[in-house]
């Protein structure tokens, strides 16, 4: 399964960094979000002020010029900007949200997939490219636990390893930071995992 990378880590710091983050991440929610309020066509003030942290661009877009329609709603995935667009079916809901991406082209997959299953604090396995950079990774981290890379909720996707996930560590937003999945705050994710469906379409850009 495919996580955010944690760089020179160990089981100790493993165990003991992320615990710490996640009080950060309590104090410091993103002042970034959220997108269209629903049933408007106003879009919050990023749409005339855009925050930059760790962003290289943060606009919204025209769900036309990606999906031919949103039938199940539909997920952009923009890798070159870092951030994460959602249609709702009805177009009543747009939301926009800042993300993780790739550390790098090698580990980057662009294309289409669907959301094939919902999990609320899912468990991290490290896949064993993983292990074998990172031999003191623990082989396994229960979902709710403040030191799973996963956060409190995940979309698997249709492609095995790639996931929309969330994370605790909210220093990894906005930059090139996971082993191939999309990462968002955790607040984030759940807005979207509450959207999202099994079926809803989803691109990789």
């Amino acid at each position: 399964m495919t996580a955010e990378r944690h760089p020179g880590l160990n089981r100790r710091r493993f165990l003991t960094t992320s615990g710490a983050l996640i009080g950060a991440a309590a104090l410091a929610a993103p002042a970034l979000a959220q997108g269209v309020m629903e049933g408007t066509t106003e879009f919050a003030s990023l749409a005339t002020n855009p925050v930059r942290n760790n962003i290289s661009s943060f606009t919204m877009k025209e769900w036309r010029d990606y999906f031919d329609n949103l039938r199940n709603g539909a997920i952009l995935a923009d890798l070159t900007s870092r951030a994460v667009h959602f249609w709702s079916e009805d177009e009543s809901i747009y939301r926009l949200y800042p993300s993780s991406v790739p550390l790098n082209e090698e580990l980057t997959k662009r294309g289409r997939t669907t959301v094939i299953q919902k999990v609320e604090n899912p468990v991290w396995i490290p896949t064993k490219d993983e292990l074998t950079r990172n031999p003191d990774w623990p082989r396994r981290v229960e979902g709710g636990s403040p030191e799973n890379p996963l956060g409190v909720r995940a979309l698997y996707l249709g492609w095995p390893a790639y996931r929309i996930h969330g994370t605790h560590d909210t220093r990894k937003i906005g930059r090139r930071s996971s082993n191939g999945c999309v990462g968002l705050y955790n607040e984030h994710i759940l807005e979207l995992y509450g959207y999202a469906k099994v079926g809803t379409q989803v691109l990789f850009l």
